[in-house]
Order: structure tokens, then sequence, then C-alpha cells
């Protein structure tokens, strides 16, 4: 099962996922952390993540960024038609109402449902996480925006659903967030005892969010969130385009908005310009060569006066930390630290204006890029069962106010921070099938211009036997993803029993007019009308057939690229280390194939089929290949010559060292020793022929003989002699070990006769030393030791 987790973020995209060593951001193909959020679209395929980054400038109208915040979204939403405006690609109205992107596709124009795009985006972090897992993925974690409403929820599921992805849950950036923060906290506080609070400030491309969260040991829960969605770093781009778009109006008198490719790249160049100003406060230049007409443009700016422009932009960085405040009802002493992320938290206006308010240092503990990504893969390993992850649990809050309204009546059901996930069950007296509205309740706050989430039928009520209404439980939820449903219905029927009676399914029992009772249940059907609609099969087809399309394509791509290479190759070798195993002629010849085929290659080979160019490179191989096994015969044939020299040498000093009668060879039979002797002979013979015929050819032309061919030589050679000349010795009978008796000394019996090595006239002493030391030479030992002379000298006086 694999366990991975994905910030999927309005201009770029993490990747993590659990290992058994813990939890890891991975690279893409280009070795890069970070995914770019741009989908482009070509004739022939799509690009995603940086390789469609690439093409922003190029292919302006068919590259797509930025379309997460039109989730949901219908097309007549006053929002998107607020951001058509500064939008370089086009946006189209679906079948369904709700917002497209168009663009030309396959040489077609095609209109593409948010849904899809993201689908797209997903797809490609998919094959990241299956890259640096070696497995298939499809559980995951996904980060939404805490303030993304139902619709939008329900949208960017779809977007996984067609993406083949399996999300186990949608978890707000600063539950994420807060999740990495706290989980690897060693001192936390128990949970009878006051909770740790902290702030999560989380500054993104696109969004505000900040969140307050009470931590104790093995406990994570979300006391309340605020939000601005309409500031984030785009925002000071914004800015500083507008600065520059006016600067150059008047200094080069040119409309940069009429140009859509003008307009990108000021975008690029005004975002690396911010950058730059947050770590610099002097005089910055900003230069853009061939901007338009020609021209080329530049510019300067500072800090100071940067901040003077922002000044709307900055003050509303206090309001969200405001409200977090009066919704929990915490003093500023109550935070035990602020945490700080986003892509734009490094902007040192915004970082200023968050620590006065708290009064306290920004804590950065955490990865500002990263720290969401592993969030949502922890939160992936707590949800599966293929990793044992300490114990840690987690309540989110519901970030609106969420309201049923019937015919007669409406009631707040989720306060707004209410604790989700949550269930709760309502009780309605109905006679007839009747429906319920969900819809937000704080429309000032919402910020998205329909409150409605949906409208859900309790269908087969039927009234008591009695015409009474019946009793029907309603059961209503926030679930895990913080997507608001009707879970399902029941109608509870009163049923008195008889005396002695039992009846057939048993509940709790109830008293009526002090008679026995029992509640019989039976389930309701619920017709669930979200205001998003679902998906249907055709998104899922599409995505499959693109997919395939953009391997094919990348198929015919690096076979037009290996013809490419080969051409460059080839031509630089033939006037290289190939010009000496090719003729003259033929090189003119093999020169002049190759400079054709480079100018048929951007020419009528510009856009072939694949096997075209895997013909062409097949002709040009047969002009190629055999002067590069020339080069390589070359190389390689010396080599193998050494090495079968060296083999025939070393047998032949054996064969001589037999006919010598070396003793180490004197056990070798001599037949077979002949076979050896002939055997080198042979190949002594077949070498020196085959050198002295590869000595009278040319470089230019083909072997004699090849490396091949001399490695098959020396192993025969080995194989027919090795196994004779590395015959070991048979191994020599050792003499029997003496017994222990005769290492002592001798019998007692043969002792006398020893008396007569003891020369006449020498003393007693004397007599017995030389019959010890020649009895010890008689049996090859030295042996002086003190008791064993003892027992010599005891037994000879006795004799």
């Amino acid at each position: 099962m694999s366990v991975v987790g994905f910030d999927v973020g309005f201009q770029s995209c993490y990747v993590a996922v659990a290992r058994a060593g813990g939890i890891e951001t991975v690279a893409n193909e280009y070795s890069d952390r970070c995914t770019p959020s741009f989908v482009s679209f070509g004739p022939r395929n799509r690009s995603i993540g940086a390789a469609a980054k690439s093409q922003v400038v190029t292919n302006c109208k068919n590259t797509v960024q930025g379309f997460k915040r039109f989730h949901g979204r219908a097309f007549s939403d006053p929002y998107v038609q607020a951001a058509k405006s500064s939008l370089v690609f086009d946006l189209a109205q679906m079948p369904t109402g709700t917002t497209g992107i168009k663009v030309m596709y396959m040489e077609e124009e095609k209109v593409f449902s948010i849904e899809q795009v993201t689908a797209m985006l997903l797809n490609k972090l998919k094959e990241t996480a299956e890259a640096a897992l070696k497995k298939p993925v499809a559980d995951c974690v996904i980060s939404v925006p805490s303030f993304f409403t139902d619709a939008e929820r329900r949208s960017v599921m779809d977007a996984a659903q067609i993406a083949g992805l399996n999300c186990l849950r949608l978890m707000n950036d600063t539950t994420a967030v807060a999740l990495a923060y706290g989980i690897y906290k060693q001192d936390l506080p128990a949970p009878e005892e006051k909770p740790r609070t902290v702030v999560f400030v989380d500054v993104g491309h696109a969004g505000y969010q900040v969140s307050v969260c009470a931590f104790n040991k093995g406990k994570l829960k979300v006391l309340g969130s605020a939000f601005d969605p309409e500031l984030g770093g785009k925002d000071f781009d914004e800015v500083l385009v507008k600065y520059f778009c006016e600067e150059f109006a008047q200094k080069y008198k040119l409309d940069v908005r009429s140009k859509p490719r003008a307009l990108v790249r000021l975008y690029q160049e005004c975002e690396k310009l911010k950058k730059l100003m947050s770590a610099n406060s002097s005089d910055l230049p900003l230069n853009i060569e061939c901007f338009m007409n020609d021209i080329d443009v530049s510019g300067t700016l500072n800090r100071g006066k940067f901040e003077e422009f922002c000044a709307e932009l900055l003050a509303k960085v206090e309001a969200p930390l405001r409200s977090i405040m009066e919704q929990t009802r915490l003093k500023k002493e109550d935070i035990y630290a602020v945490e700080i992320m986003g892509g734009a938290s490094r902007t040192p206006a915004i970082k200023d204006r968050i620590s006065k308010f708290f009064g306290k240092e920004l804590s950065t503990t955490l990865n500002a890029d990263e720290a969401v990504a592993r969030g949502c893969a922890l939160q992936c390993a707590i949800l599966s069962p293929a990793f044992k992850v300490r114990e840690f649990s987690i309540t989110e809050v519901v970030p609106y106010p969420i309201s049923l309204k019937w015919t007669s009546a409406a009631d707040e059901v989720f306060p707004k921070n209410h604790a989700a996930p949550f269930s709760k069950v309502l009780t309605f007296y109905r006679r007839e099938p009747f429906s319920l509205e969900a819809y937000y309740n704080n429309s000032k706050e919402l910020p998205y211009p329909d409150p409605t989430i949906g409208q859900f039928t309790i269908q087969k009520v039927v009234p008591q036997p009695s015409g009474e209404s019946s009793k029907v439980k309603v059961k209503v939820r926030v679930n895990v993803h913080g997507v608001f449903s009707v879970s399902n219905a029941s109608l509870v029927e009163v049923v008195k029993s008889a005396e002695g009676e039992e009846p057939m399914e048993m509940d709790t029992p109830a008293k009526e007019d002090e008679v026995k009772s029992s509640l019989l249940m039976a389930f309701l059907m619920v017709l669930s009308i979200p205001s998003h609609q679902g998906i249907h099969l055709a998104p899922l087809l599409e995505l499959g057939k693109m997919i395939m399309q953009d391997k094919l394509e990348k198929e015919r791509n690096d076979a037009k690229n290996y013809v490419e290479e080969y051409v460059y190759e080839m031509r630089d070798k033939l006037h290289g280390v190939l010009e000496n195993f090719v003729s003259e002629a033929d090189r003119d010849s093999f020169s002049l194939k190759l400079e054709d085929t480079e100018n048929w290659l951007y020419e009528e080979g510009e856009d072939q089929q694949k096997q075209v160019y895997i013909d062409k490179l097949v002709e040009l191989k047969k002009l190629g290949e055999p002067i590069q096994k020339r080069y390589t015969e070359a190389e390689e044939r010396p080599k193998a010559l050494d090495e079968l020299g060296r083999q025939i040498q070393q047998y032949t000093k054996v064969v001589e060292a037999y006919k010598a009668k070396d003793e180490l060879y004197d056990h070798l039979d001599e037949l077979e020793m002949m076979k050896v002797d002939k055997q080198v002979n042979e190949t002594m013979t077949w070498m020196n022929n085959k050198m002295n015929l590869q000595s009278k050819q040319g470089l230019s032309q083909d072997p004699v003989v090849k490396a091949q061919e001399i490695q098959a030589k020396t192993k025969e050679l080995y194989s027919a002699c090795n196994h004779i000349v590395t015959k070991p010795k048979p191994k020599v009978e050792p003499p029997k070990e003496e017994t222990a008796a005769e290492q002592n000394g001798p019998q007692a019996q043969s002792l006398p006769a020893l008396k007569y090595f003891s020369p006449a006239g020498s003393t007693l002493t004397e007599g017995l030393w030389i019959v010890f030391h020649s009895y010890s030479t008689i049996i090859g030992l030295q042996i002086y030791s003190h008791d064993i002379c003892k027992h010599f000298s005891s037994y000879y006086l006795k004799g």
C-alpha cells in the first residue's frame, strides 16, 4: 500500500512519501522537489510541470496555470468573470454550467473542465511518487485550503478520481502543517494538562490562512481558523506588474497588456524581482531584452518603495489574526509559538506585521515549502495499515456555519469551528416524503457566491397506521474531507406487542400508555443533489487517451532524437577517433549522407511517424557500424592477444618443467602432457599466423581475426590444459603415530638392554646420561625433562 501526500498549490506542488526511514519529499525527473502547477497543450501532446512552465512564453495561450481557484465555480460566478481579464488563456462554459479552459490541443479547439486539468497535474505527481517508491500509487492524502467550500472540495475529489487516485482524506493546509509540527514533539503536555497553543500562519501564492491548534500528547485539536482568499503572493506580483506597465507605457510608449507573451515575461521578471527585494533593500534593476517590438526595457525599484505600493495589501494582514483571536477567545500570552510557512511568508513586511501583532519572534522550525506535503504523507501513514505510526488524533473544525432548511423552518446544524468529522441525528415528524436544503448561513463570510450545499430528499416516508406523523431520524455528517452530507435516514415505527409475545427486532423498550412496545426501524432512501455535480465516465476515458497519446508522442520524439544524436556523434567521430578506420572515399560518402539526413530532419523529417525515424537510423547504422566495429576491434584485439599469449607462455613453462623431471610435475601423466604440448603448439601456430595476416591489413580494412575469436581460442586452450597441469600430487601415507608408552620411554623389559651403551670405566651418573641421551637420539627426540631423567635413573639403579 502506497503512503503519499500531495500538496497541490496554486503555483507549485510537492510530493512526500513514507518510507522505512520516515517521511521524505521526493524529486521529479528534473531532480527538483518542486513541480510547477502548469499544464501545456500542444499540437501532438501535453506537457506538465517544469516542461509546461518552460513553454509559458512560447505557447502562452495554451499553457494554463492558477486553475486551482476555479474549482467548483460556475462560469457565471463574478469571481471567474473578474479573473478572466488578467488571464492569458481563455475560459469557457461547460455544459454543466461550470468553468472550463479553452485550448488548442491536437490541432483542435478543446474545452477541458477544471477537474480534468487538475487530474492531469495529479497524474504527473502520481508518476513522480511511483518513480520514487518503485510501485503503483493509489491511496493518498491531498491538501486543500481551509477556506474551500463543499463544492470546491467535491471538485478536488472528482479530479483525484479521474487521475485514478483513492483520496483517503482532503486535509486543510494548516492542519497538515500542524500535524508535521506536533507528531515529532516529545515534550507535549499530558492529556490531562493544559494544552500547548500554537498559531500556524500560511501565506501562499494565492491565499492567506491562519489556524490555532491545541497540542497534547498524542492529540491535535484545531481551535479555529481564519483566512483571506484574496491575499497572497500573486497580489504583490500584480502590484509590480501594474507599476512597470505604467512605467513602460510612459517611458517606451508600449501597451504591455495588449501582448500576452510580453505580459507573461513581465510577470516572470516581477516575481524574480520580488524575491530579490525580500533579501535586499537597495535599488534593484529589472531588464528585459527584446521585450516588445524589438525594444529592450529596464527599470529599477527598491523594497521601501515597493512596500509603499503594497500598503493596502499589507493592511489586510492583521484582519485574520484579530479574527482568530476573537473566535478562540485567547490572549496573546496564551500563544506558545507562531509558526509561519508558505511561499510568500518570506516577504519581510508580512513577517514584521505578524510578529508585531503577537509580540514575539516568528518560528520557522518547519520547511516553509514542504511542510504541507509532509503533513499529508504523515496523515496517509496514520490511515494506512502498512505503517505503524505513533497514535495521534486529529480534530478539525467546520470553517463556515452550516444550516438545514425545510418547508416551515431552518436550523443551524454545525456552527462555525464545530469539531469535524462529526455526525448528528435529527428527528422529524412527517407523514410524507420531504426535502432538506443544506446551506452556509453566513454569506458575508463566504468567499463563494452560492451558499447552497445541496438538496436531500427523504423518500418512502408514510404515516403511522393510526394516521399520526411518523418519527423520522435523519443522520447528517461532515466527513473527513470536510464535505457535508445526509448519510442516511430511518423511519421509526412504534409497534405494540401483546403479552407474552416477543417482537422480531427489539430496540430499547419504550413505555407508551403503560403498554409494552418496541421500535421498528426502516431505512429510507435519501436522494442527494449536491450543488457540485459529480464526474462521468467520459473524462476518465479522455484522460486515458491523452496519457496514451503523450506516451506515443514521447516515443516518436525519442526516435527522432536518436537519429539526430547519431548524426552529430558520427560526424564528430569521422574526423576524430574513427578517422584512421575508414577510407577517404567512404568517409566522404558517409559524411555526405549524414549531412543530407540532418537537412532532412529540419525539413521533410520535422514531423514524421516513429517508424520513419527508426528506418532512417537503421540506414545510417549500416554505414556507420562497420567503421565503429573496426575501431572497437583495434581497441580490444591487443588485450585479447595478450591474454592468449600469457596462457601459452604459462602452459609452455609447465611442459618444459615436466620434461626436465621437475618434482612438482613428476606425478602428471605422460600422455596427457603430450596432449598439452600439442595443444599449446597448435594454438601458438594459430596465433602467429593470425598476427602475421593482421599486420598486413590496414586500419580501414576489416580485421582478419576478431577479439571474440581470440577469446574463444583462449577459452579452448584453458579448457584443454588447465585441468591437466593443475592436477594435485597424490597424498603420501603418513607414518603411524607412536603410542604413549613409546613416547614416554621404553618398556621395563627392554630398558636393561640399554646398559650396553654405557662405556666401561664411566661413573654411574655419566653412564646414565649416555644411556638417556643415546635413547633419545634413537627415537629422534631431544628431551631433557627432569622427570624423565629421574625415571631413567631410578629404573637403571633397580636393574
